[in-house]
């Protein structure tokens, strides 16, 4: 879901156009869900609340069409995405990248598996790119940390160095 996310704020800033979204995950099953824009409409309720919470500038259905207990994402938002199986253990980095959304996955990884996943993100983030994670994660304690400045109290980091 976080990826329709994304599109749906950069559309509202005028910048999907311009834009390229990766979506991965070492499932294919759940990038083949994700590929496809459907969803529970059960969730929709807390996605419109987080979307007012965020700012959205229109209604939030205005971007999907609900259908027989599912809603699915308009495909202007998909027309921009490219799904792809990627290991963060394993693969290495194969772009580069002006932000990367990591939210709750390295909470799950020991210390070793965090540090080479950072080395990963820091590879494959151009300078003065972004690295948003999620609320109980940190470069606090990364080999990468001192590359790099957090923006006030948010999880997010931007690439200085």
């Amino acid at each position: 879901e976080e990826v329709f996310s994304m599109a749906i704020v950069l559309k509202e800033a005028n910048l999907l156009h311009k834009s390229l979204l990766y979506a991965t995950d070492l499932n294919p099953q759940v990038l083949e869900k994700a590929r496809r824009g459907i969803f529970p409409l059960a969730q929709m309720k807390q996605y419109s609340e987080n979307y007012i919470e965020s700012g959205g500038k229109n209604d939030f259905s205005a971007y999907y069409t609900a259908q027989y207990g599912q809603v699915k994402f308009d495909e202007s938002l998909a027309e921009k995405m490219i799904f792809s199986t990627h290991n963060l253990v394993s693969d290495r980095s194969f772009n580069e990248f002006d932000l990367i959304l990591c939210r709750n996955v390295l909470i799950y990884f020991d210390k070793q598996l965090q540090e080479r996943t950072l080395t990963l993100f820091d590879e494959s983030i151009g300078t003065l790119g972004y690295l948003a994670l999620g609320s109980k994660e940190t470069l606090n304690f990364s080999s990468i940390k001192a590359k790099y400045r957090q923006l006030n109290t948010e999880k997010i980091w931007r690439k200085i160095g």
